[in-house]
């Protein structure tokens, strides 16, 4: 099929490759999944203000027959956050494509997608564990001075819960879908846990973990690999570890345990992200014997922490 503009593909063979850039990034967010998603209608700016109200001191003073109350003040906060663009491309020689067996810009859709992915979550992680909210395990009081020894226990779990608790951190009941976009899907209440491989091996050696395939009729979370106390437990190759930084240069891996609506993530509407094809001869006269062309993927995307008091930041050893 002719090409009929200069500086895009037939929309049905377009949609074809978005399928194919979409398809590979969704198994891979982990980070994302229990945000708030304000996305900002197109046009209407690149910033936008999520905002709390501070809960109200509760009223035990008896009222005095006829005497009208001081009353009370309303406190707010805002959390302001401005939408960045990302975005990569791979540049293709004509004789690659003529030559190689490969469905070669599906590949490179699929690689994109799996670019794309890596690039959004690690943003959201980034900012999700640069939260005020932490906890050192055992005996520690800083980064630098977590041992070797000093792992995930049961008893820190419970501390963090505890933790939670008292800021008043409500447990998730929905995470977001990416099956079906950013649609939500229902959850058991819980906090949860977004752990490294290495602590998920150290967890299923505490007593009292539950593992996922002990859980019976419980539906499991994509990436889920057991519950301790009130924590579900979400693994991820992308979980934070703070290489080299702990006592004597050992690692330290940093568990998040994140109560509702801790964090957010914001999008331009119609502008989350695309795969972007330039075709051979697109370029006009920077490419006059139509040697070249791209794909590549473009998005927009924000995450803010919206109460530091809901996201805690566990930091610890690993066997």
């Amino acid at each position: 099929m002719p090409l009929t503009t200069t500086t895009e593909i037939p929309q049905a063979v377009n949609y074809f490759y978005d399928r194919a850039l979409l398809r590979k990034a969704v198994p891979f967010f982990v980070h994302l999944k229990w945000a708030q998603v304000r996305d900002i209608p197109k046009n209407t700016g690149d910033s936008i203000k999520f905002r709390r109200y501070t809960l109200l001191t509760p009223a035990t003073t008896p009222l005095t027959e006829g005497v009208t109350p001081v009353g009370s003040q309303l406190s707010r906060t805002d959390v302001l956050a401005t939408v960045e663009q990302y975005g990569d491309f791979i540049t293709l020689t004509d004789k690659l494509v003529f030559t190689t067996l490969d469905p070669i810009l599906t590949e490179t859709a699929e690689l994109l997608g799996i670019q794309y992915q890596q690039t959004i979550e690690r943003i959201c992680r980034d900012i999700m564990v640069a939260g005020t909210t932490i906890q050192y395990a055992s005996t520690a009081l800083s980064r630098i001075t977590i041992t070797a020894a000093m792992k995930i226990t049961k008893a820190e779990i419970q501390e963090a819960v505890r933790t939670l608790k008292t800021n008043i951190a409500r447990k998730i009941t929905s995470m977001i879908d990416f099956s079906t976009g950013f649609n939500t899907s229902p959850v058991a209440t819980c906090y949860i846990g977004i752990c490294s491989p290495n602590t998920t091996y150290d967890l299923k050696n505490i007593p009292g973990f539950v593992r996922v395939e002990e859980y019976g009729q419980k539906k499991a979370m994509e990436g889920e690999v057991g519950a301790l106390d009130e924590v579900r437990f979400v693994e991820t190759t992308e979980a934070k570890v703070f290489t080299g930084l702990g006592a004597g240069g050992i690692d330290v891996h940093g568990t998040l345990i994140l109560g509702a609506d801790a964090y957010g993530i914001t999008r331009i509407s119609g502008e989350a992200i695309k795969n972007i094809i330039k075709p051979l001869g697109s370029a006009g006269a920077a490419d006059p014997l139509n040697q070249r062309q791209t794909s590549g993927w473009k998005a927009t995307f924000v995450a803010k922490i919206l109460s530091q008091a809901w996201i805690l930041r566990l930091e610890h050893a690993v066997s």
